[in-house]
């Protein structure tokens, strides 16, 4: 079959190739089109991308290799094409996208939190503290605000973060 004057496995190989370009070019500039996939909700760029991929390769391996006629050819390269999208989002994007808010923290979200001496604070100097949470160990420069030694193995208050580094005090259990 024909269209536009070309085989169509021609088209098949042309939408493989700019499609495959454009997903490589999204992983560099994607920030920049992040937005369309925010506007559109369901319009996900990758998604759309990954489904022109999908169906332009099956789409060419089928013409290829059977002597079906092209337009169920087309059809179950859509299929296949729909089937391994729905894949993408439900093993791979979603989880990423779940994943990564959950391991972020901000500097101001430490302060407040309770942390342990794995370095010790020398006097006017730094030393280090780790704090846990729910998405894992956060090890830190730390100062203490009053200036004094805080020894190794003693609990500590985050009260500010400056520079990169946290400020505790000692903590006291209530």
């Amino acid at each position: 079959m024909e269209l536009f004057g070309l085989p169509i496995e021609t088209i098949y190989l042309y939408a493989l190739i700019i499609s495959g370009s454009l997903i490589i070019l999204y992983l560099f500039f994607g920030d920049i089109v992040e937005g369309i996939g925010e506007a559109a909700g369901f319009l996900n760029p990758v998604l759309i991308l990954a489904f022109i991929t999908f169906m332009s390769a099956a789409g060419f391996i089928l013409e290829y290799l059977t002597s079906i006629n092209s337009l169920i050819i087309a059809l179950i390269a859509a299929g296949i094409a729909l089937l391994l999208d729905i894949l993408l989002n439900v093993f791979v994007l979603i989880p990423m996208s779940s994943a990564e808010e959950s391991l972020a923290y901000t500097e101001d979200s430490l302060r407040g939190r309770v942390g342990l001496v794995i370095l010790p604070i020398p006097r006017d100097g730094f030393g280090e503290v780790l704090i846990e949470s729910y998405s894992g160990r956060i090890s830190k420069t730390a100062a203490s605000i009053d200036n004094n030694e805080i020894e190794e193995g003693q609990k500590v208050l985050v009260v500010e973060t400056k520079s990169g580094a946290v400020i505790v005090m000692k903590h006291e259990n209530l």
